[in-house]
């Protein structure tokens, strides 16, 4: 239950700074503006998927949101006139992107890898005792 509550938590702090860093008028550096939102992006991916699955090991929720993402940019290069459309959206522009780029596969590996790390080594291991077996929570 901790682990759920946590990545819940990361997640109400992710979102809404990466909507500001989109869509609000922050002056940032183009770099910033284009990968900082990409990152957080996949970090959010990742904290959703910790949050679904709190049981999962961190290295396991990366894999799956690594593929999620990968996923996600290459089906940019293939035209589905439905999810094209979606695209269009405000949701579909947040959640789906309009265009592909290498260099957000990059963006969001570097960013499920420290949720990853950041998972395993605060949220993760604080419910294990020193034996490495995890604790109860009663």
């Amino acid at each position: 239950m901790r682990r759920f509550l946590n990545a819940v938590a990361v997640l109400l702090f992710i979102i809404p700074l990466g909507l500001a860093v989109r869509f609000a008028p922050l002056h940032l550096p183009w770099f910033l503006y284009k990968y900082l939102g990409s990152c957080l992006w996949a970090a959010a991916l990742c904290w959703f998927l910790a949050a679904l699955f709190p049981r999962l090991a961190p290295g396991a929720l990366a894999a799956i949101a690594a593929v999620i993402a990968l996923a996600v940019e290459l089906s940019r290069l293939v035209p589905i006139p439905a999810v094209d459309a979606f695209r269009l959206t405000l949701a579909g522009r947040i959640l789906l992107g309009r265009y592909f780029s290498l260099k957000n596969i990059a963006a969001y590996w570097i960013a499920i890898a420290a949720s990853a790390l950041l998972d395993r080594y605060l949220l993760f291991d604080r419910g294990r005792s020193a034996g490495g077996k995890p604790q109860s929570d009663v």
